[in-house]
C-alpha cells in the first residue's frame, strides 16, 4: 500500500530522544522544550513560540488567550478538520460558517464580511492541505472590525503568503505535529505570536497558571490547562525541524511531479498556488470532476485495489449534528468541494515511481 501521508524520520531523532532518556528529563521540563520554542518561533519568525500537547490544545489556548468565550461568535471555514469549530465551542462560542473558494480550498474571504455581527469577536482562516488563505482581506476586516484573527496553520507549516510564513501574520498562529504533518514530535502542537503579552498568558495557561512559592509551593490564581509539551516530543521536533527546508522542496517537487502527469486527464482539476503564495502541498489536493466520467468515491476504490491509499475532502463541519443549528452563509463550493476533492499520497518519502504507479491508475480509470 502507498500510504496517503507518513512521518520522515532520517536525522538526529533517535540521539535527541536518547539523551532525554539517558538524563531522565521525559516530562514537561527539560532543555528541549525550550529550545523547540526557540527555534520555531524564529523558523517562522514570530516574536514567541508556546509548545503544546497537540494543535487543538493550541487553538484552544488561542481563543482562551484572547478572551473569546461564552456569547461570542466566531467564522470558520465549514470545510476543515473539525477540530478549529470543536475550540471554538470549547471556550462556550458560537461558530459561524463561511464558504471556501473553489480553486484555493480555503476560505472565502469575500463571504466574511455579510456574517459579521455585534457578536462576532474573531476570525479563524484555516490554510487546508497547505495553500494560504486571503489574509490581506482577513486582516483589512479585522481592523475594520476590531477583530482578531487565530490562524489555524496546521496544514500549511512551510507555506508563506507573500514572503511571510502562515501562523505569523494574525493575532495568534497554531501548528499541530501530528504523525501526519509536514515536521512530527507524535503528538504536539505549538502557538506563535508576535503580542508577547499573548505567548505569557497562553503559556502561563498551559502549565495549570502555576505560580511558585517562595516555599516552593504552587499557587494557581485562575483555571488552567495541561497542555504542554514533553521534553521528549520537544527532542523529536528538534530533529525534525533541522531538516524541514529538504522536506518543503520535496513536497514542493512530488507536486509539480503530480501535476505533470495530471494535467492533460481531462476531468481532473489541479491543486493551485495563488495570491502571491507559496503552497507547500502538505496534500496533493485534486478536483475530480464530472467529466472524468467516475465518481470521485468510485475513484477511491480503485486506488484502494491497485494499493493506493487516498481520502476525500473534509464533510462540510455545519451538516455534523453537534453544529447544525449554527450560523451560517451560502456554502455551495463546500458541498461541491466535498463531493468532489481527493487527497493522493503526499509523503515526504514519495518517490516519482509511485506517483507515476498513482497517475497511471488516474489515467486508466477515466471513463
Amino acid at each position: 500500500m502507498i500510504p496517503l501521508c507518513v512521518p520522515e524520520i532520517r536525522g538526529n531523532e533517535w540521539k535527541y530522544i536518547k539523551e532525554c532518556l539517558d538524563t531522565n528529563w521525559v516530562s514537561s521540563a527539560g532543555s528541549f522544550v525550550n529550545r523547540f520554542e526557540e527555534e520555531f518561533a524564529r523558523y517562522v519568525g514570530s516574536q514567541k513560540a508556546v509548545v503544546t500537547v497537540n494543535g487543538t490544545a493550541a487553538l484552544e489556548l488561542a481563543l482562551r488567550t484572547l478572551g473569546i468565550g461564552a456569547g461570542d461568535e466566531v467564522i470558520v471555514p465549514s470545510m476543515t478538520f473539525i477540530s478549529p469549530v470543536n475550540t471554538i465551542k470549547y471556550v462556550g462560542a458560537e461558530p459561524v460558517f463561511v464558504d471556501v473558494c473553489r480553486d484555493t480550498f480555503v476560505m472565502d474571504t469575500d463571504k466574511i464580511e455579510e456574517l459579521i455581527t455585534e457578536r462576532t469577536r474573531a476570525i479563524l482562516p484555516v490554510h487546508i492541505y497547505g495553500h494560504p488563505v486571503d489574509m490581506d482581506k482577513v486582516m483589512e476586516l479585522s481592523k475594520k472590525y476590531k477583530l482578531y484573527v487565530i490562524e489555524d496553520a496546521t496544514e500549511s507549516f512551510g507555506s508563506q503568503y507573500k514572503g511571510k510564513a502562515t501562523g505569523t501574520i494574525g493575532h495568534i498562529g497554531c501548528f499541530s505535529f501530528n504523525g501526519n504533518k509536514l515536521i512530527t514530535t507524535g503528538a504536539g502542537g505549538m502557538l506563535v505570536t508576535d503580542h508577547l503579552e499573548y505567548g505569557e498568558q497562553a503559556k502561563f495557561l498551559s502549565n495549570q497558571t502555576k505560580v511558585v512559592t517562595e516555599n516552593k509551593g504552587f499557587y494557581h490564581p485562575e483555571i488552567g490547562y495541561n497542555y504542554r509539551m514533553p521534553n521528549l516530543l520537544a527532542a523529536m521536533g528538534c530533529a525534525q525541524l533541522e531538516n524541514v527546508n529538504d522536506y518543503i522542496e520535496i513536497k514542493r517537487n512530488h507536486a509539480m511531479y503530480y501535476n505533470e502527469r495530471l494535467i492533460n486527464i481531462p476531468g481532473i482539476t489541479l491543486p493551485s498556488e495563488k495570491n502571491e503564495s507559496k503552497n507547500v502541498f502538505w496534500l496533493y489536493s485534486i478536483i475530480v470532476e464530472s467529466e472524468y466520467g467516475v465518481s470521485r468515491d468510485e475513484l477511491i476504490d480503485k486506488l484502494k485495489e491497485n494499493g493506493v491509499e487516498s481520502r476525500p475532502f473534509f464533510m462540510p463541519v455545519h451538516d455534523m449534528p453537534p453544529y447544525k443549528d449554527c450560523q451560517k452563509g451560502d456554502l455551495s463550493f463546500t458541498y461541491e468541494l466535498a463531493n468532489k476533492g481527493l487527497n493522493l499520497p503526499s509523503s515526504v518519502g514519495l518517490t516519482n515511481q509511485e506517483i507515476d504507479k498513482i497517475c497511471s491508475i488516474i489515467e486508466a480509470c477515466r471513463k
